[in-house]
């Protein structure tokens, strides 16, 4: 079972942001080193643990890869002030790491999955100089009317009354009604608890408030892509139950981007379908390096 407790080589660092240390599992290329990294970006609620069923294939494919915590998350201290959890602030904090690794002699390759995609598109708009840009199941706009959006905004106002233990007891709650649920591991549900209680309040409202309010910026996105040629990609799984893969589509045309979708696949292909991912990202990645 892949998850984010798979094993990998990355090692843990701790990389310089505007907000604090960025925390992230850093893993050189192997082999011929294409000169690229690979920066993954993830979700709200999520963390660079994410990633784990992605890095060893990556850096084995002879890219450096770079899995982070967004500010706020997990192991990376974040701001105080909520809107600066939203996806221009933390873009234009993306950007900066963007623009560090960049000076290093790399070229970036920047993925950003559900919220994380949002950020990444801000670091776009935020002038990063990225190489490529991949959107992983993430959405044009704010989340659509669904069940995800009603967790959100029923729990907005306990985390603000009672804090994040008790929404995470929310969560837990909500998350055992899903059969899959009880198929966890106990080990994996305890990670889940360690990186929700140590996420931010100001984060975890910041990036919710956002989820149910930023606008659509597709148009403002393709402008820029087409104007410094930069190539995108957008994937998704076939079953996503946050942006349909409808949607996604959609996005991908306005974009002119590649688009593929993963059948069978959720929300989280990272970890429920790494193989299958990997099968479509490493040979885009490596026709962007060769062009």
């Amino acid at each position: 079972m892949h998850s984010q407790l798979s094993p990998h080589r990355a090692e843990r660092v701790d990389l310089p942001g505007r907000f604090g240390p960025i925390a992230a599992l850093r893993s050189p290329a192997c082999g011929a080193d294409r000169g690229a990294t690979v920066l993954l970006v993830p979700g709200y609620t999520g963390s660079k643990e994410d990633f784990a069923p992605l890095l060893d294939p990556i850096a084995d494919a002879g890219l450096e890869v770079v899995a982070i915590d967004l500010p706020g998350q997990y192991e990376s201290p974040g701001p105080a002030t909520e809107a600066d959890h939203r996806p221009g602030p933390l873009g234009a904090a993306l950007a900066e790491l963007v623009g560090k690794l960049a000076s290093e002699g790399r070229r970036v390759l920047l993925l950003g999955h559900s919220y994380g995609g949002l950020v990444a598109r801000g670091a776009v708009l935020a002038q990063a100089p990225v190489t490529g840009l991949t959107l992983l199941s993430s959405g044009p706009a704010e989340l659509p009317p669904g069940e995800r959006r009603v967790a959100l905004d029923r729990g907005e106002p306990l985390l603000r009354e009672r804090g994040v233990a008790a929404l995470y007891e929310f969560t837990l709650v909500r998350a055992a009604l899903n059969p899959r649920w009880a198929l966890v591991p106990q080990q994996l549900k305890d990670f889940y608890r360690e990186r929700f209680l140590r996420s931010s309040a100001a984060g975890l409202l910041g990036m919710g408030d956002a989820l149910r309010t930023e606008p659509d910026l597709v148009a403002k996105l393709a402008r820029l892509l087409r104007s410094s040629g930069t190539p995108c990609l957008v994937v998704c799984g076939e079953l996503d139950d946050a942006w349909s893969a409808a949607s996604q589509r959609d996005m991908a045309e306005r974009l002119d981007a590649d688009f593929a979708v993963l059948a069978g696949v959720l929300h989280s292909p990272n970890t429920e379908a790494p193989d299958a991912l990997l099968a479509t990202l490493l040979p885009t990645w490596r026709a962007w390096l060769s062009a």
